[in-house]
């Protein structure tokens, strides 16, 4: 099909017409079980009743008037976030890669804040992703993404992911800080062994650098604490989140210790967008949601339930999927024949997948799912394991 919109996509022929909790119905009237959620994004699912009652107060109310003037759902929403993290202070944006962007800035500034504007590299890990710029596509280091766009922008020394010898080994006088995934999304749905977390904030506070948590996927409930880093029992002093953070609404944010962002004065760093009415008003609504009472523990329990699931569909069979990883609602299963193959084919069957690195099929339901939601997803992907033995076979 021909567009007007730039084919930098490899889009499925579907158009959604609306939406409802973890489902979507396509323009032809088929329903889909969502497993995708807008990419981790979707937290709350289709037509949340509580954002779209934010959503349609605000915008009768006030859109935008940009961050010239005080902004009182931002600072709200900021509140919210302080009181719920290691963080003092947020500022925000509107994608995953700007709030990257900001907390590179961030770390550079906070050196040379401190009489050290030679401490400008930040360390990354194999297999990780940041974003689509050209700064957070140098971060990740992938040389699919990075293949056409000239030279690789400089200051980021990418190393083995959970290696602490390769850590320790890579820092120098110019290292600023460690950019670090706490589970990797694209690159296969790899968590970090809580260890190695430890591991980056004792090599960070031993050779006075920052510790930089990339949470634009894991964060917002999606492991089942609000943040990720939580498990690990280690703090970060800064934190890049968006996704799950606007339920749907572009948003992103950075966090940080007030040390850290000493350097982030008046005009060092801003958006024309960034925080506006209207995303920070539905992102509060979207926060206080996920930190009511029983929510987080409910996605724990959805989580362990599809756990379990996926690793009984594992043995049921081993040709098509081999194994299960990841934490929380995000997970993922490592395929036998193409990911890719196998997400068309339940797509085909009415659920929505998304694939990752090392040939994982990625499944990142809203966290609003419940146990018969599990039993759909778990009954369809058991004819698309049937569907693909009787191909291969």
């Amino acid at each position: 099909m021909s567009t007007a919109v730039m084919p930098t996509y490899g889009r499925a022929d579907i158009a959604f017409a609306s939406g409802e909790g973890a489902y979507l119905t396509a323009t032809d009237g088929k329903r889909y079980l969502d497993f995708c959620a807008g990419v981790a994004v979707d937290a709350l699912g289709h037509c949340h009743p509580r954002l779209v009652e934010v959503l349609s107060q605000q915008a009768s109310r006030v859109w935008h008037t940009s961050n010239l003037y005080r902004i009182p759902e931002q600072e709200r929403l900021a509140e919210r976030l302080v009181a719920n993290s290691f963080a003092d202070m947020a500022f925000f944006c509107n994608s995953g890669a700007e709030a990257v962007e900001g907390g590179i800035k961030l770390c550079r500034k906070f050196h040379s804040a401190n009489g050290h504007p030679e401490k400008w590299r930040i360390l990354s890990f194999e297999g990780s992703f940041h974003g689509r710029t050209l700064a957070t596509l140098a971060a990740a280091n992938n040389e699919k993404h990075l293949d056409g766009f000239g030279p690789v922008s400089d200051g980021f020394d990418n190393l083995p992911f959970g290696n602490t010898n390769a850590l320790r080994a890579a820092i120098t006088e110019e290292t600023a800080a460690i950019l670090v995934e706490p589970v990797q999304g694209e690159g296969g749905i790899r968590p970090a062994d809580p260890g190695f977390l430890k591991d980056i904030r004792a090599v960070a506070d031993e050779f006075g650098l920052l510790v930089f948590y990339d949470e634009v996927q894991t964060g917002m409930g999606r492991t089942g604490k609000l943040w990720a880093y939580e498990w690990a029992g280690v703090a970060p002093d800064v934190m890049s989140i968006a996704k799950g953070l606007g339920g749907g609404f572009p948003i992103g944010a950075v966090l940080a210790t007030s040390e850290a962002a000493k350097g982030m004065t008046p005009g060092t760093h801003g958006s024309t967008f960034g925080g506006n009415h209207l995303a920070t008003a539905v992102a509060d609504a979207v926060v206080e949601t996920i930190l009511e009472n029983g929510f987080l523990a409910n996605v724990c329990r959805m989580s362990e339930i599809l756990r379990q699931q996926l690793e009984a569909l594992c043995e049921r069979h081993p040709t098509i999927f081999k194994s299960t990883r990841g934490a929380g609602l995000m997970l993922g299963v490592e395929c036998g024949p193409l990911n890719l193959d196998l997400m068309s084919m339940a797509q085909e069957e009415g659920l929505l997948t998304v694939v990752a690195g090392e040939n994982v099929l990625r499944f990142v339901p809203p966290l609003i799912i419940e146990e018969h939601h599990v039993e759909e997803a778990v009954e369809i992907l058991d004819t698309v394991a049937q569907r693909a033995e009787q191909d291969n076979g």
